[in-house]
């Protein structure tokens, strides 16, 4: 096995593909064998389709022989997370109610990168239902953060940041409600995008709260993610949300600078209840992107103390109405011990859903249930249009805003489970953006005194997803903290919180 394949970035490795100086089958075989001998560490796989994708490299091998180039990603090996419906792979959300559901058909995302010549390893842990921000909730058991694997690696897409982290895969898709790509991202230490939302068809992806959710990527820099990003968006007749006329185009030979450019800092983001570390790292990275020509303004940002509340009354209310169709009588799992149709309803949902799960449907039960809906889910849709037009004045001022992703880095695992109260004031940076449908990137600023990874955002407008991503290639580009990886290898079981090694 060849580990230096797995430090350089996935657009690098295509390159090397492309020139023939390896093979996809070589690839291929070398991320497998990784994954085998260490996702023991991580739990960041719930399954892994070996002679599929070796049967796929073998095929895209011959492309590559006869000149047929498709991508920036030829022949890349990729995974996604388990709540993205892929053709012939179990695909259960970390959920025990869709035990051996396989998919007849493939999430509009996965036949893009297919078509683009990418090749699916396998499916990634998460929370169940993609309900939680730490990756502890499904039935597969917590993903562990590869930097201290005592850690949580955040969520819900938990193990689809936390195999880039440690090597498994060089880029993974993600899925965002309220957070669940760019808190991984901090708490691993590596990159990601939240793109706005109607860029990128959601068909395939089980629902968890249909008017937030949003696929992305996940990679080691911003390069891989945008060059992902530019494969997955663009219209789909099957999302009627889909409403981008053409898939993003990003330039990767040209790099822009940042004069003219300014950025919002919300001061009030910064004075309670944010960690030391985490609030000079993010500083900091305010200030690397200052000194790179953008100016800087502080500003309150309004409506705060609503953001949590509108978030999690609209997005269990969601969560509802959609997990409704799980029943026991369709797919997935059925109660043994029902007799009655009743029965098979109650105690299928009963035994098959997770507790996470049971109190989001329920609360989202209680607030769209008769004499309670204008009290509640009628004022979170109202605050949440007052979000919205909140964040178009603060855009009228500014061309993007940096916030932190999360107020602390990686906490232990059952640290917070029992507290779920804590955990949701865990997504105070983060619920705005998928309330006003808006783009985020998320990337590596540091580490605190434990050496865990921090990472900070950059919101823009909706669909100016290539004014952030210019900013991030700009920051990464002087600055190297997504260059550091946790240490991983078979002969180490994990890598240790203070011990960190540089890709390349």
């Amino acid at each position: 096995m060849d580990t230096k394949m797995h430090n350089i970035s996935a657009i690098e490795l295509s390159s090397l593909i492309k020139t023939k100086k390896l093979s996809v089958v070589e690839v291929v075989k070398s991320y497998l064998d990784l994954i085998e001998k260490t996702d023991r560490n991580y739990n960041a796989f719930v399954s892994v389709s070996g002679e599929m994708a070796l049967n796929r490299a073998a095929i895209l091998q011959k492309q590559i022989e006869s000149g047929v180039v498709l991508s920036p990603l030829f022949g890349v090996p990729i995974a996604v997370k388990d709540n993205i419906s892929t053709t012939g792979i179990e695909t259960t959300c970390s959920s025990k109610i869709l035990s051996g559901y396989t998919p007849v058909y493939n999430a509009t995302v996965v036949d893009k990168l297919e078509k683009a010549g990418m090749i699916i390893v396998g499916k990634l842990n998460m929370d169940e239902f993609a309900m939680g921000g730490s990756s502890e909730t499904g039935i597969n058991g917590p993903v562990r953060n590869p930097w201290d694997i005592s850690r949580v690696a955040g969520g819900s897409s938990g193990g689809s940041a936390a195999a880039v982290a440690c090597g498994e895969i060089t880029l993974s898709l993600g899925s965002d409600t309220g957070g669940s790509i760019r808190q991984p991202c901090s708490f691993c230490g590596v990159t990601g995008i939240k793109p706005t939302y109607g860029s990128v068809s959601r068909y395939g992806l089980i629902a968890y709260a249909s008017s937030l959710d949003q696929i992305g990527p996940i990679g080691k820099n911003i390069n891989d993610c945008a060059a992902m990003l530019s494969i997955i968006s663009g219209p789909d007749d099957k999302d009627s949300t889909c409403i981008i006329n053409e898939p993003f185009h990003f330039r990767f030979d040209d790099l822009g600078d940042l004069n003219g450019i300014k950025i919002g800092i919300p001061r009030n983001y910064f004075e309670n209840g944010i960690d030391k570390d985490v609030k000079q790292a993010v500083l900091a990275a305010a200030n690397e992107l200052e000194s790179a020509g953008a100016e800087l303004i502080e500003f309150d940002m309004p409506l705060m103390d609503i953001m949590i509340p509108a978030y999690y009354v609209i997005a269990c209310a969601e969560a509802s109405s959609n997990l409704s169709r799980y029943d026991g009588m369709k797919y997935g799992y059925r109660s043994p011990d029902a007799k009655t149709l009743n029965e098979v309803y109650r105690a299928s949902r009963s035994e098959g859903f997770g507790l996470e799960v049971k109190r989001r449907i329920m609360l989202g039960s209680f607030v769209l249930s008769s004499g309670y809906y204008d009290a509640f889910y009628g004022k979170a849709l109202q605050a949440r249009t007052h979000i919205i037009n909140a964040y178009n004045n603060l855009f009228d001022r500014f061309d993007m805003i940096i916030s932190p992703v999360a107020p602390t880095t990686a906490y232990h695992i059952g640290e917070n489970i029992d507290d779920p109260m804590k955990m949701y004031l865990g997504d105070i940076y983060t619920v705005s953006v998928n309330l006003a449908g808006l783009p985020a990137v998320a990337l590596p600023c540091g580490f605190d005194e434990s050496g865990l990874p921090i990472g900070f955002q950059l919101i823009g407008r909706a669909f100016s997803e290539e004014k952030l991503i210019n900013a991030a290639r700009v920051y990464q580009h002087r600055v190297n903290w997504h260059e550091y990886k946790a240490e991983y290898g078979e002969e180490k079981e994990y890598a240790d919180s203070s011990s960190r090694s540089k890709l390349g």
